[in-house]
């Protein structure tokens, strides 16, 4: 009785980029909006689909992407995002116009927000006169240096000669063009031309990050300067949305009593993210690093991230009689509570944005081994910008992962990066706290939706 006369709940659809480190964010969005009495639709790929059991209170709606086996498995997501933007555009379309089990034909939706990796979203939003909102889920300083790589294009030299290397990015700093987020697979005319469609969201009505304002003010500013509609950087989304579960991969908590009997600070985590690859010489310099460090060690190695092996069967015999019981191997971890603990002084890490927000949030510093992408950018600003971390930077080599573990985890240089890390994760607290900027943001984008 208490509930009629009320209207029923706004209906935003959402929907994620179909990798990890993209629907991560999507669904902690959906999950605070729903906390703000919207009622949440998440239109997502066949490819990479979400577990719904674990968000019963989500409506998920599944668009056929029509992508064979050959293109799931292939290593060139740049493919995988043209392709599914191709197939998804018509179907996504019929959904929302002629009605699913889930929608009926013209149920009111006051917003789609989307990922621009599937622009395919924004365009049908667009056709369909729906107000639509783009989620990005990297890194400000990411999208701000995009559109350099476009004007390198124009004057015909994206690919930048090794003179240029380390010469900044003008009005970019701290970022060189080595810096640049030049995808590694595929062809680079592939990269260009699925950048330049992510990079058109004129018709949305507003942009949001997974960011902090007072980590990214700059970048964001740019931003802004690009678009010219309203920003609301509502980030960490994982600290307004902590109990979200999204692992595309099952995670192995039998790491955390491992890491109940290891001493304070003492344990280096290693995740190199949900899509990067190694080779067996790559693997094998990594392991030897980490045992010639004699530093405790948690060190995810994903099941087929390096081709042709059968997971850890085939590491060195010696290393596993070297090691004993100062590492613990696994293919996946439940990071957020790993980098929570107490025994975790130091992540190294691919530097995902997820994975960088995380870190910072629980006050740790980060060894930092960028693969592709964004990865590059935000790990120039992990260590010149914030200086929270150390780069390794050329081909791994056993060595240089020694001395990296070891100044992290030891020495002054890695001690004054856990102190600056600190006052990050403070500043975190302030702005996701009441009165903080997060939550200021998070107001106005409520607000916003509700106007629809």
């Amino acid at each position: 009785m208490e509930n009629q006369g009320r209207n029923p709940p706004k209906r935003l659809v959402l929907i994620p980029g179909p990798f990890q480190g993209h629907l991560t964010p999507m669904l902690q969005l959906a999950t605070i909006l729903k906390s703000k009495d919207f009622s949440i639709t998440i239109a997502h790929t066949q490819f990479n689909s979400p577990d719904f059991s674990a968000h019963p209170d989500l409506t998920f709606l599944c668009i056929p992407d029509g992508l064979s086996e050959q293109e799931v498995q292939s290593p060139d997501v740049v493919a995988i995002v043209l392709r599914l933007n191709d197939n998804c555009e018509s179907s996504f379309r019929e959904c929302l116009t002629r009605g699913t089990n889930h929608m009926e034909p013209g149920d009111k939706i006051c917003c789609i927000i989307y990922d621009p990796l599937v622009y395919f979203s924004g365009a049908v939003a667009c056709d369909l006169k729906i107000p639509s909102i783009a989620l990005y889920t990297n890194s400000a300083a990411y999208i701000a240096v995009r559109p350099i790589l476009l004007q390198l294009k124009a004057q015909g030299h994206i690919l930048v000669p090794d003179t240029m290397l380390q010469v900044p990015v003008p009005l970019h700093q701290p970022l060189r063009f080595k810096d640049l987020p030049i995808y590694s697979y595929g062809s680079l005319d592939s990269f260009l031309e699925g950048l330049a469609l992510t990079l058109n969201i004129r018709p949305s009505s507003a942009i949001i990050f997974n960011t902090i304002h007072c980590l990214e003010e700059s970048p964001l500013a740019r931003v802004h300067h690009q678009y010219h509609v309203p920003i609301f950087p509502i980030g960490p989304l994982h600290k307004f949305a902590p109990t979200s579960a999204v692992s595309l991969l099952q995670e192995d908590t039998g790491c955390i009593p491992w890491l109940d009997k290891q001493t304070h600070n003492s344990v280096i985590y290693v995740s190199l993210g949900s899509v990067a690859h190694m080779n067996q010489d790559q693997l094998s310099e990594m392991a030897w690093g980490l045992a010639n460090s004699k530093e405790p060690f948690l060190w995810v190695i994903r099941s087929g991230s390096n081709p042709g092996a059968e997971w850890i069967e085939a590491m060195d015999e010696n290393f596993k009689e070297c090691v004993k019981d100062r590492g613990c191997i696994v293919k996946w971890a439940p990071q957020k509570e790993v980098l929570a603990h107490d025994a975790v002084g130091g992540f190294w890490s691919h530097c995902g944005w997820n994975s960088t927000l995380e870190s910072i949030c629980e006050g740790v510093p980060m060894i930092c081994q960028p693969c592709f992408g964004d990865q590059k950018v935000n790990a120039r600003y992990l260590t010149h910008e914030w200086r929270v971390g150390l780069e390794l930077e050329g081909e791994i080599e056993r060595g240089t992962v020694e001395r990296a573990v070891r100044t992290l985890m030891k020495e002054k240089e890695g001690e004054e990066m856990r102190q600056r890390v600190f006052d990050l994760k403070h500043k975190f607290d302030v702005s996701t706290g009441d009165g903080g900027s997060s939550c200021h943001y998070l107001s106005e984008l409520v607000e916003l939706l509700r106007s629809f």
